[in-house]
């Protein structure tokens, strides 16, 4: 801490001496290491604020001054929102840094961003060729499809069934399931708003108060609302700093647009403006009223293969029997193509809400701008709560961003000194193999395929590209493909390891003309410790590394573990909302991650180190050691916490998967050798 206070004391007199480039070094390594909320904290984030303003970085400054003015501290609150109008005028007026008068200090990480923001005209055209696919397509096949796919089912049970009586039970199912999601659907704004002011607070506000916050955002919404003869939605705001915004509602005119106050602390006005217009473009296209159908029609498919399966394990002959139990295997497989399909839906209706934004604002890069600093956002609030948000885990099928992807692109944001740094991080989102497979299974595309749409945009329009995803793209095309695609492939075999070696066992054993149980044993407990080597690989020669340096290798699998050393402080539990959560978030100079901790005695232990211990170790300073990973967010698995006090705390992700497959070997020995006949 000592050391500390003396480089916020070097770095505040060099910025009052006039030397603003060494000042703002020197008060940024302090601001990111020091504990967020503390004195030195804030102290250096006002006096970077300062520097940066003094040098006309008014980006820079501004991001910085706008957590402040929401400050639990008065006196901070209060200089903060005395600057922040100067800073706002003096970036409007683009006056240079010798004339713009500096802010004097009482007794989150900038990212420059060029000074020519430039916009097109609103309401201009943009094509969408290759980007996102077709939102009307994606819809009518979706609700086709899985049209086809219940009336077959249904048709299917009709038929097969020998009885006088045979769809009874599944009529009533159905029409019962249509009638309760037709309720849910036309009842489910004012459902929601009872939800959402229990769970959430949120309270709402008047046009005109929009207006006093984000003039330009009045404007965007009355000017769409006119254009498109739709109703004004419903307005509301939540009190809280994790930003997120989001839309529900059954018809356009019935909608609901609901914004968290951290989406007015973390953006500037231009880029709240793309935000509300991107919530817009979900009520103009209907998409939510399109997903309520296909999630509906889901949910048939479910309701008839637990139909088929249950009367298929009923009396009645055995040709009946096994076709409804074809049926149910039939609607099974439907039902995972449908939910597919669904989440197919929900991506593509976002790429489409981005576009329709990027057209009524004429502003795709303030959109792009938005995501990456609500990614921010997201990761400084984490910091400053020892708990995971509620809102965010509550709304994340909904919000404009998915909150579990934030780590990635909102570190790279935090201590960014110029955007390449950013762009880095979006090699995985673009070049990976893992991000394709992984985006299948998430509602939202992934951020560095939304930016590179959204640059694409600008382009078309003329406007300087703030994120040069061309370069990113240019970068990946240089990337080694054998390392991408062969790991990724025979991974994917391992994800299956398992049941390989029990097939791999049965065939061994047949051909052999023995005891096939024996090897089908034996080869699950070869399956689980290949699987466990290749995930859990030998730690002893870990390099260290930073978090930053992490999210940025575009090679990284969420299976393939890579052993590594990070150094940081501990600051709150990883488990949403869960307050004995044994897993933990761990800070460095460079970002954040998540620890997930494994005890040896199983979820029990998990309980018992996240009531007794996991509270005193937060805001502890840490060495610790573990497999890093990366899906659409990334974690590392812990092996073992060091404190600066010289307390050791072990983490067993590997001990079970061993004793699981030593366990089914000895078991295939013990059945060949002892209990079971020669086969014959």
């Amino acid at each position: 801490m000592a050391s500390l206070q003396e480089e916020l004391k070097a770095g505040i007199a060099a910025q009052q001496q006039g030397q603003q480039t060494q000042a703002i070094q020197i008060l940024e390594r302090v601001w990111q290491a020091a504990t967020p909320g503390s004195s030195i904290h804030v102290q250096a984030q006002m006096y970077l604020i300062m520097a940066h303003q003094s040098c006309g970085q008014l980006e820079q400054a501004l991001m910085l001054c706008q957590p402040l003015a929401s400050s639990p501290i008065a006196q901070v609150q209060e200089w903060a929102t005395q600057v922040l109008p100067q800073l706002r005028q003096d970036q409007d007026k683009r006056i240079p840094a010798a004339t713009a008068p500096a802010a004097t200090a009482p007794a989150d990480p900038p990212s420059p961003t060029p000074s020519k923001r430039t916009r097109a005209a609103m309401g201009m055209k943009l094509a969408m060729a290759g980007i996102g696919g077709n939102l009307s397509l994606a819809s009518g096949v979706t609700v086709s499809l899985l049209f086809g796919m219940v009336l077959v089912l249904v048709m299917g049970v009709f038929l097969i069934s020998e009885s006088e009586n045979p769809a009874l039970g599944l009529g009533a199912s159905v029409v019962l399931t249509l009638i309760i999601n037709a309720g849910v659907f036309f009842l489910s704004p004012w459902l929601m708003d009872w939800t959402q002011r229990w769970l959430y607070g949120t309270h709402w506000i008047t046009l005109g108060e929009l207006e006093h916050l984000s003039p330009e955002t009045s404007q965007i919404l009355q000017s769409v609302c006119a254009e498109k003869k739709l109703k004004m939605p419903r307005l509301g705001i939540i009190e809280d700093q994790n930003p997120t915004a989001f839309t529900y509602g059954s018809l356009p005119n019935s909608a609901r647009l609901v914004v968290s106050r951290g989406l007015f602390t973390y953006l500037d006005e231009d880029e709240v403006a793309t935000v509300y217009a991107h919530e817009l473009g979900h009520i103009v296209h209907w998409d939510f009223a399109v997903m309520t159908l296909a999630s509906t029609l889901v949910q048939i498919t479910y309701l008839i293969y637990t139909f088929a399966h249950r009367a298929g394990r009923r009396g009645g002959s055995s040709k009946g029997k096994d076709a409804l139990q074809a049926a149910a295997i039939a609607a099974y497989v439907f039902y995972i193509i449908g939910t597919y399909l669904v989440l197919y839906l929900s991506r593509t209706r976002e790429y489409f809400a981005d576009h329709f934004a990027a057209e009524v604002t004429g502003n795709p890069n303030a959109l792009s701008r938005a995501l990456v600093k609500i990614a921010y956002g997201i990761v400084e609030e984490g910091q400053r709560s020892k708990e995971p948000s509620r809102l965010l885990e509550g709304t994340r099928a909904l919000g404009i961003y998915d909150a579990k992807a934030a780590t990635s692109s909102g570190t790279a944001y935090r201590v960014a000194s110029d955007t390449s740094k950013i762009g880095r991080v979006f090699l995985w989102d673009l070049f990976n193999p893992w991000a394709f497979w992984m985006e299948l299974q998430s509602t939202h595309p992934l951020t560095g395929k939304r930016v590179r749409a959204l640059s694409t945009y600008a382009e078309q329009l003329g406007l300087d590209i703030e994120f040069d995803m061309g370069r990113v793209v240019g970068e990946g095309r240089h990337l080694n493909k054998q390392r991408l695609y062969s790991h990724f492939f025979l991974d994917l075999l391992l994800y299956g390891a398992e049941f390989i070696g029990l097939a791999g066992g049965l065939i061994l054993g047949l051909a052999a003309g023995t005891n096939p149980i024996t090897f089908m044993l034996i080869g699950l407990g070869l399956g689980i410790l290949a699987k466990t080597f290749i995930m859990y690989p030998n730690f002893g020669q870990a390099p260290q590394r930073d978090v930053l340096t992490l999210m940025s290798d575009p090679y990284a699998s969420p299976l393939r573990g890579q052993p590594v050393r990070l150094d940081g402080r501990l600051i709150g539990r990883g488990d949403a909302g869960y307050k004995f959560g044994s897993d933990l978030k761990l800070q460095d100079k460079s970002g954040m991650l998540f620890l997930r901790y494994s005890s040896r005695f199983g979820p029990i232990g998990n309980f018992l180190f996240g009531m007794s211990q996991v509270k005193d170790l937060i805001d502890t300073q840490v060495g610790s050691t573990g497999w890093f990973r990366r899906s659409i967010a990334p974690w590392m698995d812990l092996i073992q916490l060091r404190t600066e006090g010289g307390r050791v705390i072990n983490s067993y992700h590997r001990f079970w998967s061993f004793i699981f497959g030593g366990f089914f070997i000895v078991l295939g020995l013990v059945f060949n050798f002892l209990l079971l006949p020669t086969w014959v």
